[in-house]
């Protein structure tokens, strides 16, 4: 899609593309907007279209398809594929991804690699560390946060796993050097994670938790550094389950580090 620039002036919204073609809506353009809602369906993309109709401030017409039959018998009439479908202006633009790409927005979901996942459970991990923190001794101690971070994002990182087993496993198996020699190690990774981060949290079982975090956390940095940095494989990172877009790289590299770095503290305070 090519790159697009949008303003609102003097009431009107103009949204101009990279070959200079230029659309003009008035504010209060009318809109209307064909979508299914039932007593038992409420089409999703039908109310994310209307929603965005309604934030780019045009006048909408909301026209209900109350069954399927009705609902297929609409598109049969209009000879399209899908609903919702909606016209500016009497002009047919189409469907949700039609709506978004003519008023400039990018495709939803979004697509590619992304980071976004990650970032997300770091954010709330490290939130979560700080509160506890503070909550349980009154103060900020970073030894502490660290601590709790580190053993929170491993508690939520191996939940991730957890949710899709298998996928995950099919994820692992790409690029991790146990796993590629014995299969069944990419199930038992994702419980090693999440219960070790669960005791570290306390500090329970430490002679036992540490040194069997510090294996899995090496091996698992060893065989990133190997297929990115090394054999210069693009990979997408099975840290936050399996079928993620998040590439595989420095972030996947890191979570290993933080769980080695967490072990050896452990061991050795």
């Amino acid at each position: 899609m090519p790159d697009a620039s949008c303003h609102v002036k003097g009431g009107v919204f103009l949204l101009h593309w990279e070959n200079g073609k230029k659309w003009i809506f008035n504010m209060k353009t009318k809109a209307s907007i064909y979508r299914m809602v039932t007593p038992t369906h409420l089409c999703p993309w039908g109310l994310k279209a209307f929603d965005l109709l309604k934030r780019h401030g045009f006048e909408i017409e909301d026209h209900h398809l109350t069954s399927e039959e009705e609902n297929e018998r609409y598109k049969k009439e209009k000879g399209v594929d899908e609903t919702p479908q909606v016209f500016i202006d009497g002009e047919l633009i189409g469907g949700y991804d039609a709506l978004r790409k003519r008023l400039g927005l990018g495709p939803d979901p979004k697509e590619g690699m992304t980071y976004q996942p990650v970032i997300a459970v770091f954010s709330i991990t490290f939130l979560m560390a700080v509160v506890e923190c503070w909550a349980v001794q009154h103060s900020m101690v970073p030894i502490r946060i660290a601590e709790l971070f580190v053993s929170f994002s491993m508690c939520v990182l191996g939940i991730l796993k957890l949710r899709d087993l298998q996928s995950f496993a099919t994820g692992f198996v790409q690029y991790d050097l146990l796993a590629q020699r014995y299969v069944p190690y990419a199930y038992v990774y994702a419980f090693i994670e999440t219960i070790s981060g669960a005791f570290m949290v306390g500090g329970v079982l430490t002679w036992l938790v540490a040194p069997t975090a510090l294996v899995v956390g090496t091996i698992g940095a060893v065989s990133v550094y190997k297929a990115v940095y090394l054999e210069k494989r693009d990979l997408s990172c099975a840290c936050v389950g399996g079928g993620s877009k998040v590439p595989l790289g420095f972030i996947s590299l890191t979570e290993n580090l933080m769980m080695m770095a967490m072990s050896i503290w452990m061991l050795i305070r």
